[in-house]
């Protein structure tokens, strides 16, 4: 089949419910995938994007699961989720997690994940602050895996090790305050003895985030093309994007011929799973706007309207009366799209606990 980039935004904006479904957040399509949550309320702000039912929090967890980001997942999809995300080899560990600062650890590989994923196990019993769990961890795994902090004046594991084996090792975290704290999940499972169902993770990017290709769902895992090719599924529909290759799973190829482009207008936070999608210049063709919506550091929100992304969004609340929503647009947004964006920035007023909201577009 071939197909255009507005065909693709079309049918992703429908496979991700940014239409607006009666659902409860749980049962959001999103969630197969997972919501990541940075900076910290973004996943209830993705959600509310979708739906207007409210979040059970017993539904959902907080967990540092792709890439070792904090994502909202279901309670129930984390003991599969974990053995999903274990490296498939020693390579593929070394891979995700070895950096310069801990390179003589790369050895170790899968043992690395098993150690740290361990020490969780032993140290976290009841809720404990994040810096007590990285020292409690850090005396009971190998030297290699630990580095020399300057601010911590202290040898520590790597942050990457440390938030890649995490939900391995049976624990999630949030949010108090100004303080993380790790606590044990409900379920801890046990600790994978080696991956499986990456499958299902490559099913549901595709689904969310396709037409993709492999480089692009290896990006989105952490890990490289060649230790995701062995499981690659082998019942997809080849999709031509202007001429492009890519994929999706055979069961939404008849949703994505019949996606027709929807008028939403939809305040997206800085790590909606929309803008997830590695082929960032099929979101944001132009090349300077993509240097606008995803910046090294303090990404601000996407304003998706007439299907595309048509501007860029920041919030700033003062106390609990009034949010102030500035739109930066990317050139004239379509008709009535102002009066949905306030409707969306009343939204995100009440995600935030505040009493309303004001629009400024710039």
């Amino acid at each position: 089949m071939d197909a255009d980039r507005s065909k693709v935004m079309a049918y992703r904006i429908l496979a991700q419910q940014l239409h607006r479904v009666d659902l409860p957040p749980a049962e959001l399509a999103v969630l197969d995938l997972g919501v990541q949550d940075t900076p910290y309320g973004a996943a209830r702000q993705a959600l509310a994007a979708r739906t207007s039912k409210p979040v059970d929090d017993a539904a959902l967890r907080l967990v540092w699961s792709h890439r070792g980001a904090p994502h909202l997942q279901r309670t129930t999809d984390l003991p599969a989720l974990a053995a999903a995300l274990w490296p498939v080899s020693d390579a593929d560990a070394a891979a995700r997690f070895v950096t310069t600062p801990v390179k003589a650890a790369a050895p170790l590989g899968v043992d690395a994940y098993r150690q740290t994923a361990e020490a969780f196990r032993a140290v976290v019993g009841a809720p404990m602050l994040k810096g007590e769990v990285s020292t409690a961890v850090s005396a009971r795994i190998d030297p290699t895996l630990t580095l020399d902090c300057r601010p911590c004046g202290a040898r520590h594991i790597s942050g990457a090790l440390f938030q890649l084996a995490g939900l391995a090792g049976g624990v999630g975290l949030r949010v108090d305050g100004s303080a993380t704290v790790i606590e044990p999940l409900a379920d801890r499972g046990t600790t994978p003895k080696k991956m499986a169902g990456l499958d299902a993770v490559i099913r549901a990017y595709l689904r969310l985030l396709g037409p993709a290709t492999a480089a692009e769902v290896a990006k989105f895992v952490g890990t490289t093309q060649a230790h995701l090719k062995p499981y690659w599924p082998d019942d997809l529909t080849e999709i031509r994007v202007d001429g492009r290759k890519a994929f999706l799973p055979a069961d939404a190829v008849d949703a994505f011929a019949a996606a027709e482009r929807p008028d939403a207008v939809r305040l997206l936070p800085p790590s909606d799973p929309f803008l997830q999608a590695r082929d960032r210049a099929l979101i944001v063709p132009d090349k300077a706007r993509q240097g606008e919506v995803w910046r090294i550091l303090g990404n601000p929100g996407a304003v998706l309207a007439g299907g595309e992304i048509a501007g860029t969004w920041r919030a700033k609340s003062s106390g609990r009366k009034l949010l102030t929503v500035t739109v930066t647009a990317f050139g004239k947004l379509p008709k009535n799209a102002r009066d949905a964006i306030e409707a969306e920035a009343e939204v995100l007023a009440g995600v935030r606990g505040v009493a309303g909201a004001a629009v400024t577009v710039e």
